[in-house]
């Protein structure tokens, strides 16, 4: 049965106290909404539909960044979860399938999770996602009668007998779409808070005679983030779930405590990271490649057996064949590195291209920007850049061709061949003595003048 993602992304965050939109704050490098959006992929979901309301334009547009399929619709006033929802029923108009109800402040959803409540939407009308509490709190309770949810109650309105039970709601409910919505109409707001609750749903289907029934779930998946503090608490919690399945998964992590990791970060078996190494966005690592100390990797590739860092940097668009070595102090940026190529020291390759075998000295720069425009850089098999060499964009050196330590490259070099940019060096017998004589009395005399 075909399956739609609602998300519901509307709420100000005024606890998170920012400017920012509370679901745009950064979890694993990534915007708190797009968690739910990568839990909900597990359903293959054939429409998706982001709920807006506070910093809506700026939500939307991150949204679509990632998903330029997404529907957007806005919550201009924020009336309650039920009125929420609502809002997407418009953008599902004459979809037939059922729906499933996430949080953008609510990341830690398991697919798996939403896998077992798809399965129990064969035996129910509606499947609510709920969790044993250690401390309840303000969570709204189950209400169970055997096998049966029989309702949902808020905190606000539940009574002491209710307000012990433990088994707690976490918002995320899966019905037939159409028959969410139809329900939804029928939501009141004469309760504690004057809003309307998609809890409501659930005592309105069994008296319609639909059957409601619950998935429970680690307490943990349910962590919705309101505050700076609880943002940070999800992070180390995200980082340790990432750490202990990149170890299950056969990485080796020298010390795991010091490796940060994005969402989409891969690793194949048999890569080593070592110490405080940091991963962003868009990072794939091949088998058996080593990530020296203190690099950081971002919207990039490595190859098979490659060797990058220590204190490396690779940006977006950073292109590693296998067995590639790039060294310390080194930063690479859109660019291609061929088979066992090597950049080992102190160099900056930016919007370039490196044939297989070749090696960079230190020092070296793809001048790549004038200014205005950039400029590729192409260097062909087996070449040898000498260190310090300037390779002025756009310029093509050979296969097989070498350039002299120290030169200025601004026009293509042939294959096999030597170029040499530099000026004939010249020396001045006994200048050197004669001019730091001259400045020593020069900065004397300023001494004495002051």
């Amino acid at each position: 049965m075909p399956t739609a993602l609602i998300v519901l992304a509307a709420g100000q965050g005024t606890r998170m106290n920012s400017e920012l939109p509370k679901v745009l704050h950064p979890l694993a490098g990534f915007a708190l909404f797009a968690h739910a959006l990568n839990a909900g992929r597990a359903l293959q979901a054939a429409r998706t539909v982001l709920v807006t309301g506070h910093g809506g334009a700026a939500v939307a547009e991150a949204a679509r960044a990632l998903d330029p399929a997404i529907v957007i619709v806005e919550q201009a006033e924020q009336l309650g979860t039920a009125h929420a929802v609502a809002q997407a029923r418009a953008a599902l108009e004459g979809f037939e399938g059922d729906a499933v109800v996430l949080y953008g402040d609510t990341p830690f959803v398991r697919p798996e999770t939403l896998d077992e409540m798809a399965r129990a939407r064969k035996r129910h009308d509606i499947v609510v996602l709920g969790f044993e509490a250690a401390d309840p709190g303000r969570y709204g309770r189950l209400v169970m009668a055997a096998n049966r949810l029989e309702r949902i109650v808020e905190f606000k309105d539940a009574t002491e007998a209710e307000r012990r039970l433990t088994l707690c709601n976490s918002g995320i409910v899966m019905a037939d779409a159409a028959q969410m919505f139809a329900l939804i109409e029928a939501v009141k707001n004469d309760n504690a808070s004057g809003e309307y609750y998609l809890t409501d749903i659930v005592a309105l289907a069994n008296a319609r005679g639909l059957s409601a029934g619950v998935v429970t779930c680690d307490e943990r998946e349910t962590l919705g983030i309101n505050t700076r503090a609880e943002l940070a608490a999800a992070e180390a919690l995200f980082q340790a779930r990432a750490r202990e399945a990149a170890l299950e998964n056969g990485v080796t992590l020298q010390a795991p405590e010091t490796v940060f990791f994005a969402l989409d970060t891969v690793l194949g078996r048999d890569v080593t990271v070592e110490p405080n190494v940091v991963f962003g966005p868009g990072v794939t690592v091949e088998t058996g490649a080593r990530i020296r100390a203190f690099s950081h990797l971002e919207s990039c590739h490595v190859g098979t057996g490659a060797i990058v860092g220590p204190f490396a940097r690779l940006r977006p668009g950073a292109e590693l064949a296998n067995d590639v070595r790039v060294g310390n102090f080194v930063e690479i940026k859109n660019a291609r590195i061929g088979d066992g190529a090597k950049v080992n020291h102190l160099s900056y390759i930016g919007d370039a291209e490196l044939g297989e075998a070749t090696n960079i000295g230190a020092g070296t720069v793809t001048c790549n920007f004038d200014g205005i425009n950039k400029h590729r850089t192409v260097i062909g098999r087996r070449a040898f850049i000498g260190s310090d060499t300037m390779l002025v964009a756009p310029v093509k050196v050979g296969d097989e061709a070498m350039t002299a330590s120290g030169s200025v490259i601004t026009e293509n070099v042939p294959e096999g061949a030597l170029a040499l940019g530099r000026a004939r060096q010249v020396n001045k017998p006994g200048l050197a003595r004669r001019l730091f004589e001259k400045f020593k009395a020069a900065r004397a005399s300023h001494e004495k003048d002051n």
